[in-house]
């Protein structure tokens, strides 16, 4: 069988931004024609400006005029085309709305596949709108038989741990020619290996090679890495395209290269980051942004991932010292700041503080409590951020990681003022980590090796730790790590030989901190497990 040249667009779209993504599909099909494609294929959902679009989909006008562009488009594209888009369905059972893949040809929708798995667990609810499909789809294409997917739809329950009655890749095991999969595949650490696995089984199973193309970007706090590739049946790599970059790439399915190399879990780390503060300020129309600057870990790699991100000119640190700062809160922020390239202020806050205290003289008698002067200085630190930010017209950073997210350690109306949480999926353990491989990559201290170092400390009281009020950070991240993300409750935790006192103490601190996480920024989602719109539990309840 000869092969099939397959031009794959990995787009970084904006959810709703339908003649954005008219433009860049038609865009695509140009470089496809170009570059001598018999077919191009777009990720899931593209039309509609990717994935996932959410109760956007509640709305008929926005939907029916995502379809009305898409009829337009076909009537524009230079190749054959697959187009992932909603697909307004007849009045049936269930939603009226298909997650579909439709092929363009002939200035007509030639053909439309329905996705037939619509996944509902983590941060997927897609049988909150659509409709599944249950018949698979080939088309032809250049004298070949090629089998349409939808993301889910090639996710076996060995890689997705979830059932399903249907089995769309057995459905076109032997019936096709090539499979291709439109996707928008959220990643997390650890996801390009679980994927490359997935995609030479799928290739194994059906027969024939697999084409996956996925989008690329940032969408509110999903992370997207794009890392479309081609794979045979004997595991031979006939393509790839770069990950965390948009652009089109064309795909033989007859020839072959070498495999690409696994990237470096930390330097994806950064990428994914990167990206993620990058498209969301993009997305949302921030130019700039402000965060406090302590002289610690955490606001120290914000701050480079924000440079790194926008431009150093972009980014404004405050250094905020109070009563009962170190004199290294305020060097090493400095000395961080330089180092960047950032402006930097210093907004003493202890005058604030004082006066706070005065005024609240007749609810304290003068003598507040311990956690209500802490909370204090912190929220003073936190309307501080929110001022400067309001009058630079820019967006506020937190700063806070997973770990302090996790037990509650961060002030609400404080140190969680702001529009994005970078790093609010990122263990402490991992801060340190990515930190230090920011500076052997960069062959300098970007990050003060003082500020990895030093004890962390929140310095809102005389010599504070955190780890008075916290066990020691690595027990710590693997008490959560394996109580948030792989679901292990106290008896497996302590099977696992984790002290009974320490564990009691870090599953209490996480219940009773869901208020304050039920009011935080999103956070850039790097786990198999975060924060937010993947772990909903409710508030009022009894554990």
């Amino acid at each position: 069988m000869p092969g099939v040249r397959i031009a794959i667009a990995q787009l970084d779209l904006t959810i709703a931004d339908l003649e954005g993504a008219l433009t860049a599909i038609g865009l695509a099909s140009e470089q496809a024609r170009t570059a001598g494609a018999d077919l191009l294929l777009t990720p899931e959902l593209a039309m509609f400006g990717g994935y996932p679009p959410r109760d956007l989909l509640d709305r008929p006008a926005l939907v029916a005029r995502q379809w009305a562009m898409v009829q337009a488009l076909a009537a524009q594209v230079a190749v054959p085309t697959l187009v992932g888009c909603v697909e307004p369905l007849e009045p049936g059972a269930g939603p009226a709305l298909g997650n579909s893949l439709v092929l363009l040809r002939g200035g007509r929708v030639e053909a439309s596949y329905r996705k037939r798995l619509l996944p509902t667990y983590d941060v997927f609810d897609e049988r909150r709108h659509f409709r599944p499909g249950d018949r698979p789809c080939v088309v032809e294409i250049a004298g070949a038989r090629v089998g349409l997917s939808v993301c889910e739809d090639i996710w076996s329950a060995e890689f997705s741990g979830m059932a399903y009655q249907q089995d769309p890749v057995a459905d076109l095991a032997g019936r096709c020619d090539v499979l291709v999969n439109a996707s928008a595949s959220p990643w997390h650490l650890g996801k390009p290996a679980v994927r490359h696995r997935l995609l030479h089984a799928v290739a194994q199973r059906v027969g024939a090679p697999v084409v996956y193309v996925n989008q690329v970007g940032g969408h509110d706090e999903l992370l997207f890495d794009g890392d479309s590739a081609a794979i045979a049946p004997d595991g031979a790599w006939l393509g790839a395209a770069p990950r965390w970059r948009a652009g089109i790439w064309t795909i033989d399915t007859a020839q072959r290269i070498a495999a690409p190399a696994e990237p470096h879990p930390l330097d994806d780390l950064h990428a994914a980051l990167v990206t993620g503060i990058r498209d969301y300020c993009r997305k949302t129309g921030q130019r700039r942004v402000v965060l406090g600057l302590s002289g610690g870990i955490d606001s120290a790699l914000v701050a480079a991932l924000a440079a790194d991100a926008l431009g150093p000119d972009a980014v404004t640190g405050l250094l905020m010292p109070g009563p009962f700062s170190s004199p290294g809160s305020v060097t090493d922020a400095r000395a961080l700041a330089e180092r960047l390239g950032v402006t930097a202020h210093e907004v003493p806050i202890t005058g604030l503080y004082h006066d706070a205290l005065a005024v609240l003289q007749p609810v304290t008698g003068g003598r507040p409590a311990a956690l209500a002067s802490e909370n204090l200085q912190s929220r003073l630190r936190g309307t501080a951020v929110m001022a400067a930010a309001n009058h630079l017209g820019a967006m506020a950073l937190t700063t806070g990681n997973k770990s302090e997210l996790a037990c509650g350690y961060c002030t609400i109306y404080g140190d969680m003022n702001g529009g994005l949480a970078p790093i609010g999926d990122v263990y402490k353990t991992t801060v340190w980590e990515l930190s230090r491989r920011l500076n052997a990559v960069a062959g300098n201290e970007r990050i003060p090796v003082a500020s990895i170092d030093k004890p962390p400390s929140a310095e809102l009281r005389e010599n504070q730790t955190d780890q008075d009020s916290l066990p020691p950070y690595p027990q710590l991240d693997r008490i959560l790590e394996a109580f948030v993300e792989e679901h292990a409750d106290r008896a497996a935790l302590l099977a696992r030989g984790e002290d009974p006192a320490v564990v009691d103490r870090v599953l209490r601190l996480v219940e009773v901190s869901e208020f304050k996480r039920r009011q935080a920024a999103p956070a850039l989602r790097v786990s198999r497990k975060a924060f937010g719109m993947g772990r909903r539990i409710p508030l009022a309840r009894r554990f």
